[in-house]
């Protein structure tokens, strides 16, 4: 047999496929519990909810029967990042066939035993009944060695019809804890002998520490154990924070820096139509015969302008260095790339690092989690044997984290006399949206780069479509005849920019179902049915109709000077769920969002309250985004330091919010976090438009735009 002939290797399922052994999924314990190795991490999404709900129905067991561990390096199975709404996908996915093998294998045992075919077998909360008479269980077939295996792709999983567990709502396992108090996240460890850390950041991103006085004195504050210096990495550790804290400010004041003025002029973002940029037509199509029917042209330019992750609690590790060896404590989404760059800065082998996710605060996306944790490390370093917590300050997640990138959005469409479109542009202007750890060239950590002996710093990364990362949904879901697309990515940035969640879908969204309802305004036509005119896509279709009539959407209603409506709609990704919302504001000395609807296709829904809480959960953070966030800078310094400077969405301000879930078993389940961002952010501006007259097309749609808008 040649080798062109020889068989494909069938894959196995989502992140099965790479980290392929049973037993770092799961182990059937002779107590009576399942404990799951997940590698996927909770980070306010409810996954790991889900995730017991995936296992105890394929294995036909209660979900209290199951322990979870926390992923870690030490044993957990490698899934990357913890991103993308891709966590049932490929976690969940994984984990419902390494689970539905286990059963197979345990009934195979327990036939054996039983002296019985599989057949014969009935499975009831673990416990396993033969038609014959017998009976066992899964505890007590159980044996270790019965998973020490590789996964096989012909196990078949449970058909939806028969669920039970998997479509139900059931209540999360992780608000329990928080909601009356228990320590959960990593910000509450405590630890035998701990000691507390701060660092000292330069005050600005070019900045060269010149000289540190007062140093002696330093060292003799109460309680200080040590001070850490190395190149322009400064860091104090103390018996107690409030100690910590003193020591770090008495540092902040006897350092000597020398700036540079490296940034732009003005933080609207169009500063990056100035600069250096990859250009990629990533979609194109012609028809001539369509172009000839132009009776119209229009064109419009958007932006949003650099946001912040802004978690409300600070980012937090903690890090112990003994025996050559490193434990480190995180918050990270992504532990094994994580301990691929802490090995690389602490110049040590991977094998010597162990990562363990502890909760933290809720962040979706890159924010100072990664940073912390070579921060806890350094300093650990610094006094082996004792742990070391170290807890960034409110200006130090807001002046270093990665932000997310501004972008520059042009449109232009053609109309043809019946107002269908038949030309489409759009081009797009953002930096990456990706210095996550774990490139192969350098490391992207922020105290790597201040060291004596630096780790350099990546080339800034930009996810491939068809996910995507700056164009991340640039190509419309819509059908046009003639259609470019055109993404000019700038890959030097004054500010560090990283994933935000739905990186660039939220720009890139915001501007297309901007601009179609103002195609729309032009063509006379309702905004709905306008979308549907040009959409093709059945379930795209359905969302869209199922929002309207949960919403009561009449055709061309149009709002009173104060109040109105407006949609928005995108499938995110182009490859993930369908989400169409329609929102109410209210627009008197600023606007305020006051209800929302939204319609969700996510494919097989596992937890259908779970993805409720995510499709509300985004539109509350995109409301936020889309009136009110937007990271301020002199030439030198990022001016956010608390949050009157950046200030976000309040509770009192929280929109009603109505979701109808489109379930759809049997369909592949499809992500759904970032599925609200765009969508929302465009029907907010839809809204205000339907209200008042007058389109704002640079987020922050703040008071002051408004009334320059009225102005005009």
């Amino acid at each position: 047999m040649s080798p062109a002939d020889k068989p494909v290797p069938r894959k196995l399922r989502g992140s099965l496929d790479a980290n392929p052994w049973l037993n770092r999924w799961l182990s059937i314990n002779r107590d009576g519990t399942v404990t799951v190795f997940p590698g996927k991490v909770e980070i306010g999404q409810g996954i790991l909810t889900a995730l017991t709900q995936i296992v105890a129905e394929e294995l036909d067991i209660a979900i209290d029967r199951i322990r979870l561990a926390p992923a870690s390096t030490a044993y957990s199975p490698n899934e990357g990042m913890t991103s993308g709404s891709r966590s049932i996908q490929e976690g969940g996915m994984a984990l419902r066939y390494a689970a539905a093998e286990a059963k197979v294998l345990l009934l195979e045992r327990a036939a054996q035993r039983l002296g019985v075919s599989v057949e014969q077998l009935e499975v009831s909360d673990g416990e396993i009944r033969a038609r014959s008479g017998g009976k066992t269980s899964y505890w007590e077939v159980a044996a270790e060695e019965l998973l020490r295996r590789e996964a096989t792709p012909d196990v078949v999983a449970k058909p939806p019809a028969e669920h039970t567990i998997v479509g139900a709502s059931i209540p999360r396992r992780d608000i329990p804890a928080k909601v009356s108090g228990v320590p959960t996240y990593v910000q509450d460890m405590e630890l035998p002998g701990m000691l507390h850390g701060r660092i000292v950041r330069p005050p600005s991103r070019k900045a060269k520490l010149k000289a540190l006085e007062d140093e002696q004195e330093v060292r003799a504050l109460p309680g200080v154990r040590t001070l850490v210096r190395d190149g322009d990495f400064l860091g104090v550790i103390a018996d107690r924070e409030e100690q910590a804290i003193r020591a770090q400010r008495r540092v902040a004041r006897s350092a000597r820096w020398e700036e540079t003025a490296a940034l732009p002029e003005r933080t609207d973002p169009r500063y990056l139509l100035a600069m250096s940029a990859e250009d990629e037509v990533i979609s194109e199509k012609s028809d001539a015969a369509a172009a000839a029917r132009t009776a119209r042209r229009l064109s419009a330019e958007y932006s949003r302008p650099l946001i912040a992750h802004a978690s409300i609690g600070p980012s937090c590790a903690v890090a112990v260095f003994e025996n050559g060896k490193y434990n480190v404590w995180t918050h990270s989404q992504g532990i094994y790339p994580l301990r691929a760059d802490l090995a690389k800065v602490l110049r040590v082998p991977e094998t010597d690092i162990v990562v363990t996710h502890a909760e933290g605060a809720g962040c979706y996306g890159h924010n100072g989690a990664d940073d912390v944790a070579l921060d806890a490390a350094l300093l650990a370093r610094a006094l082996p044997g004792r742990p070391v917590r170290v807890q960034w300050m409110r200006e130090d997640e807001f002046q270093w984290e990665p932000y997310g990138s501004g972008m520059v959005i042009r449109m232009g469409a053609a109309l043809d006399g019946n107002g269908n479109i038949v030309d489409w542009t759009h081009e797009l202007w953002s930096h990456g949206h990706s210095t996550r750890p774990g490139p192969q060239d350098g490391a992207n950590l922020l105290a790597a780069w201040h060291l004596a002996e630096p780790v350099k710093m990546p080339r800034p990364g930009n996810p491939a479509l068809p996910a995507g990362g700056s164009h991340r949904n640039a190509i419309p879901l819509y059908e046009f005849p003639n259609q470019r697309v055109t993404n000019h990515l700038v890959r030097e940035a004054p500010l560090r920019t990283s994933a935000l969640r739905s990186l660039g879908a939220h720009g890139n969204v915001f501007a297309i179902e901007s601009f179609m309802d103002e195609l729309a305004q032009a063509a006379g036509a309702d905004p709905v049915e306008f979308r549907l005119r040009h959409l093709r896509d059945p379930r795209g279709r359905a969302v869209i109709e199922a929002v309207a009539r949960k919403a009561g959407w009449r055709a061309g209603e149009r709002g009173d000077g104060t109040r109105g409506r407006g949609i928005g709609f995108a499938r995110y990704k182009n490859l993930g769920c369908y989400v169409a919302v329609i929102v109410e504001i209210e627009a008197q000395n600023e606007v305020r969002v006051k209800r929302a609807w939204a319609a969700v296709d996510a494919g097989e829904v596992i937890t259908p309250n779970g993805l409720v809480n995510q499709i509300e959960g985004g539109i509350v953070q995109t409301v936020s985004w889309t009136l009110k966030e937007q990271v301020n800078f002199d030439r030198e310094r990022v001016t956010a330091r608390t949050w009157g400077d950046y200030p976000i969405l309040t509770f009192a301000e929280t929109p009603h919010i109505e979701v109808e879930v489109l379930n759809r078993p049997g369909e592949p389940v499809l992500g759904a976090g970032e599925g609200a961002q765009g969508p929302a952010a465009a029907a907010i501006a839809n809204a205000v438009e339907n209200a008042l007259g007058v389109r704002l097309r640079d987020m922050p749609l703040t008071r002051e735009k408004l009334i320059a808008a009225l102005a005009a």
